[in-house]
């Protein structure tokens, strides 16, 4: 697959990033050469391999749940910069 410098302006767009015209260019190559790369990879004979999310065995590093006591609200709130009646206070996102 080519990558075209139309195809990276594309991606920026969507990204809502304003590339230079010399980045433009050269991210152009850049990604043309790493789906090379991943063609490449892609001629491998991966028959018989299990598919792995880790190259190594993973356990679960999770501790047991166990209840506690909580910190109270006191003491989330303390270095809130704003609060009320016991709630952070936050902007308003919705108008």
């Amino acid at each position: 697959m080519k990558i075209t410098r139309s195809d990276v302006e594309h991606v920026a767009t969507l990204a809502r990033l304003e590339l230079a015209e010399d980045e433009k260019d050269r991210f152009t190559g850049q990604l043309d050469a790493i789906l090379a790369y991943v063609e490449k990879l892609n001629e491998l004979n991966t028959d018989g391999i299990v598919p792995t999310s880790h190259a190594v065995p993973v356990e679960n590093a999770f501790r047991e749940d166990e209840v506690r006591p909580s910190i109270g609200v006191e003491n989330a709130l303390a270095n809130a910069p704003d609060r009320v009646e016991g709630f952070f206070r936050v902007p308003r996102v919705i108008e």
